[in-house]
């Protein structure tokens, strides 16, 4: 029996098992694997992106089904996520500077706190939106900057 390539939760898995499922409905199923039953539900329907979001006894699974396609997307390496490199982190509003969560020579990832701006008595996170690593902080703490005003600078 050849194997059948899958994906689950993004690792890939190959199975020679033999595996049957009955379908209770059009949402709720039966797996049978090796004489032992798993009864599971489908989340979510995402055939057309290629992928089933499963329950299975109370954990949830993605499980695409690998294609030579999908290989060689991988092996080009555009498969990757694309992340934007830093340069500067200006300030999207007039505001007051009340918290800098980094220093100097932070390396700094996709989503990583940077600072935190007042603006009309409203507290803002600002969080990063790519990665680099921090060169200078072009404010202090208390500081009012207007909109556009650089308030960090990435190597």
């Amino acid at each position: 029996m050849t194997k059948q390539g899958w994906k689950i939760d993004g690792e890939s898995f190959a199975s020679t098992a033999k595996a049957s499922v009955i379908w209770e409905d059009a949402h709720f199923f039966t797996l049978l694997v090796a004489e032992k039953q798993f009864h599971g539900e489908i989340v979510e329907n995402g055939m057309e992106q290629g992928f089933l979001k499963v329950k299975i006894n109370h954990r949830e699974f993605v499980i695409q089904k690998e294609r030579a396609l999908d290989s060689l997307i991988a092996e080009l390496g555009l498969d990757k996520e694309k992340v934007r490199k830093l340069h500067q982190l200006k300030s999207p509003m007039p505001g007051r500077v009340i918290a800098i969560a980094v220093n100097i020579g932070d390396e700094i990832h996709v989503g990583d706190e940077l600072l935190t701006l007042e603006a009309m008595k409203m507290e803002n996170v600002l969080k990063s939106d790519g990665t680099g690593v921090v060169k200078s902080i072009d404010i202090q703490l208390q500081d009012v900057v207007d909109k556009g005003k650089v308030l960090i600078t990435f190597a």
